[in-house]
Order: C-alpha cells, then sequence, then structure tokens
C-alpha cells in the first residue's frame, strides 16, 4: 500500500501530526514517501511531482491550500486525498486531527467514503493556438494587474454572447471553490456536492451585474475587450499574463478530485462553524 504525504511546512503541528501518523503507517507495513520539502522533516523517502501523485491514497496536512496542491498533484490520477485540517478555515480539508486514525482504520479496511469534486479546464488561446490548459479544484480568474485601470471583459456561453462587464476581473468557480475568491467576490455558497459552474465579476462597475450559476455543461469564453495588463490565475497556483487578442475557454474538466470523507454533512458543518452562523437565543421570558 503506498501512501504519500504532502505537509505544510511552515507549521509545526501539522509537521509533528505528520511523524505521527509516519509512525501508525510504518506498523500497517505501508510505503511511505513525502514531497521533497517535507520528507527530511518527517523522516521518509522525497519524491518529485509526478511519483508523488502515484499513490493508493494521499495525506495532506495543513489547509485548504495544502489540499489544492494535492489536487493538482493527484487529479491526473484518480489518487483519492485525505485533507487533514491544520489552517485556518478549512472549507475542503475533511478531516480534523483527532480523526486521523478512524480515517485510516476506513481506509485500510476498504470501508472508506469519498466525495468526487467538480474541477475546471482552463484554455489559453494565442492566435487561434491553445498555448496553456490548466486545470484548476476553487476557480479560474482574470484580472487586472495591479497598475492597470479597469478592464472590460467580453463573456459568452455556449456560443452565444452574454455580456460585457466593466469589472477588475471575471472568476469562474467550482461549488469547492464558492467559498474561496468567489464568496470574497459576493458570489453565492454552493453545496459542494452539486455539478454547476459559478461566473462571478470581481468589483465590477455596474448595478446590474450578478453572480450567475451556469449548468455543467457550459461552456465559458472570455476575452478582454479594452487594452491593458491582465493575468490568468487557476487556484492561485499559477500565474500567466494575458496579451492583447488572447481568450480563455473555461468548462468542467474531465477530472475530479477525490476526497476521502467521515461525514456526510461536513460541509453544513462547516459553513454554520466557520462563518459564525449560530442560533439566536429567543430572550429569557418569551
Amino acid at each position: 500500500m503506498r501512501i504519500h504525504l504532502l505537509v505544510n511546512t511552515h507549521r509545526l503541528d501539522a509537521i509533528e501530526a505528520a511523524r505521527s501518523t509516519v509512525n501508525a503507517l510504518r506498523a500497517r507495513c505501508a510505503s511511505i514517501a513525502s514531497d521533497r520539502e517535507a520528507a527530511p522533516l518527517v523522516g521518509v523517502d522525497a519524491l518529485g511531482t509526478h511519483e508523488l501523485g502515484q499513490a493508493d491514497l494521499m495525506i495532506t496536512f495543513g489547509g485548504d491550500g495544502t489540499l489544492i496542491r494535492g489536487a493538482h498533484i493527484c487529479s491526473p490520477y484518480d489518487t483519492p486525498i485525505l485533507g487533514v485540517y491544520y489552517g485556518r478555515f478549512g472549507f475542503v480539508t475533511q478531516c480534523e486531527p483527532h480523526e486521523i486514525g478512524a480515517a485510516l482504520s476506513l481506509f485500510f479496511d476498504g470501508k472508506a467514503t469519498y466525495h468526487e469534486r467538480t474541477m475546471l479546464q482552463t484554455e489559453l488561446w494565442r492566435a487561434g493556438k491553445s498555448v496553456a490548459s490548466l486545470h484548476s479544484l476553487n476557480e479560474a480568474v482574470l484580472q487586472r494587474a495591479a497598475t492597470t485601470r479597469m478592464l472590460n471583459f467580453e463573456v459568452t456561453v455556449d456560443g452565444r454572447f452574454l455580456t460585457s462587464y466593466p469589472a477588475d476581473g471575471v472568476l469562474v468557480s467550482t461549488p469547492t471553490g464558492s467559498t474561496a475568491y468567489n464568496l470574497s467576490a459576493g458570489g453565492p455558497i454552493i453545496d459542494p456536492s452539486t455539478d454547476v459552474l459559478v461566473l462571478t465579476a470581481i468589483t465590477p462597475h455596474s448595478l446590474g451585474t450578478r453572480p450567475l450559476v451556469l449548468g455543467p455543461r457550459s461552456v465559458i469564453d472570455i476575452r478582454i475587450e479594452t487594452r491593458g495588463d491582465a493575468l490568468l490565475s487557476c487556484d492561485g497556483q499559477s500565474r500567466l499574463q494575458l496579451l492583447s487578442g488572447d481568450s480563455v475557454t473555461i468548462q468542467k474538466s474531465d477530472r475530479v478530485t477525490r476526497l476521502l470523507t467521515l461525514d456526510e454533512h461536513e460541509f453544513l458543518n462547516k459553513i454554520h462553524d466557520r462563518l459564525f452562523w449560530y442560533r439566536r437565543e429567543p430572550p429569557v421570558g418569551d
């Protein structure tokens, strides 16, 4: 059984948890390896990115950023991920630190439950040719550079012109990514078990601009109408400069991120806890 680890090395508690988990995995005679940065800290063999994704299970120790990095590594191989929460918000991570033992028992006993999360595929077109193809778990973002004024983004869906956004940017989000940049930009929170795409303008200069939820087979084309420096970013893992005349096509990817989960209702619990949605207690005497 091959178990690979991805660790946020800036958190001592994540490193300690990884070390403890390594001991537990060795007791089960698992083959263990980690990314090159964490390997000497947790005492296992180091692997490059491509080899790291080829495993029976990846365990990430960190926040959502660490898990998203794991998704980029694992999704080409359909490798499941157990995300152990050592971060701030933790909307995507599935496992609290004290639940690691229970999660591993389910995995080794063949009783684990997995959720498949929708991903995006983004194509960057230049002079009629695809020059980059990127996959993302959270979102794809087109936005102006820091020194550029507001831009106009022409949006077409399924070959039909939709609108031109005068805005700082436009993003397309998955349900998983709805609680990330999309939420900060005023987009809706979407249950990650649904199969939709969310189109959201970033600080639009128009009162009529609203987020739009689209079907899973939608193909979204975005072109910058005005001149200015702009960037394409997918999950914050890559940043590509857009040139005048470039266009971007965003649609559902044929890849998915498989997450080992312990609680069927974990998303609702996280929304309640992370966003401080508490029940209002009636005044005494009512």
